[in-house]
């Protein structure tokens, strides 16, 4: 198993489609799985749940993000922790690239 993960800039990527959302798994192990997310203008992710903590961070763009039923603005350089099972969705107002972390074993 490699030590570490290296991504110089996590804004790299390929081209995205006119519409649709785009992933790829930079990481994934018995600790974590982290998932690099690019959404075109417009897209996004429905309420959902996750069973365990995650985190998120905008590499790039603009979106509306819903933590808990309140509504918050991310762009560039926005960090959200959230706790297990909390429920949340994404919006894309421009294009964005996203991080998303979800911790396997947080104890």
């Amino acid at each position: 198993m490699d030590q570490f993960v290296f991504v110089q800039d996590f804004r790299e990527h390929a081209p995205l489609p006119e519409r649709g959302i785009l992933s790829r798994t930079v990481h994934n192990d018995a600790r974590a799985k982290v998932i690099q997310f690019l959404f075109a203008p417009g897209e996004g992710l429905s309420a959902h749940r996750a069973p365990m903590p995650a985190v998120l961070y905008f590499a790039q763009g603009e979106a509306k993000v819903t933590l808990g039923g309140q509504e918050k603005a991310a762009r560039a350089g926005t960090f959200v922790y959230m706790q297990p099972d909390l429920e949340h969705a994404i919006e894309a107002s421009t294009e964005v690239v996203m991080l998303l972390m979800m911790i396997k074993n947080p104890s």
